[in-house]
């Protein structure tokens, strides 16, 4: 059963979409404290949210904005801003797309459907690839090696990725910068550092240990064989 989070200020609406919802077997969540609507999707953990711009305290786009730096998970807008520009700030904030109200119940139905069946099922794509009981689950923000598991923040998740997804190649401290920047942080050298450091430990807390390997004045490498102990399986 998949979950569904409502932010929406709108208690009429909420609860006509909950109860169409409630009748496709999703579960729903409606938050009532929007002081704390981060707080309260990180306790939930939605697979996928709806969401309006015009709600108490904080704007739709600054929760949008706020959810991409840690999770993918799917954001539909359900707003009357029916602006071409409230549209498309919408979808640059990582939306993944965006309804007008007045709409039909058929037709937030049928795009969560999709987004879900997008995401989770029949089209989605394998992001979660194991190897000797070692995987990243980029949902969840955690890396997980024989059932123990580590959170992850977001850097540490698109460092980790970068290095599993070229395992045993070394990826340059240049890609590894620019894998670590957005628009309100610029890497530096140092950062790099620290952030390796501090996976290197949680790799350790996992039972991982000595996987990510300096190559000296190219960059770092993941090491697939530290997940066997050096031998093969």
């Amino acid at each position: 059963m998949y979950r569904i989070m409502i932010i929406e200020d709108d208690s009429f609406l909420c609860d006509l979409l909950k109860e169409s919802l409630e009748k496709y077997d999703y579960e729903v969540y409606i938050p009532n404290n929007f002081r704390d609507i981060v707080k309260e999707f990180r306790e939930v953990n939605p697979d996928l949210v709806l969401l309006d711009i015009n709600i108490p305290y904080y704007d739709g786009f600054y929760i949008c904005k706020t959810i991409r730096r840690e999770s993918r998970v799917p954001i539909i807008f359900i707003s009357a801003r029916n602006g071409e520009m409230d549209q498309i700030m919408g979808m640059e904030l990582g939306a993944d797309d965006y309804i007008v109200k007045p709409f039909s119940l058929e037709i937030v139905l049928t795009k969560i459907k999709s987004t879900i069946r997008r995401v989770y099922g029949e089209y989605a794509q394998e992001t979660n690839v194991k190897i000797h009981s070692f995987y990243i689950d980029e949902k969840s923000f955690k890396m997980y090696y024989k059932e123990q598991g580590q959170e992850l923040t977001k850097t540490e998740l698109k460092l980790m990725k970068k290095l599993f997804d070229s395992r045993d190649s070394v990826v340059s401290r240049e890609d590894l910068l620019e894998e670590m920047w957005d628009e309100s942080f610029i890497a530096g050298d140092n950062a790099l550092t620290v952030n390796i450091t501090r996976l290197k430990g949680k790799l350790a807390l996992i039972g991982i240990h000595d996987a990510i390997k300096t190559k000296r004045g190219a960059g770092y490498y993941f090491d697939t064989a530290a997940l066997t102990g050096g031998k093969d399986e």
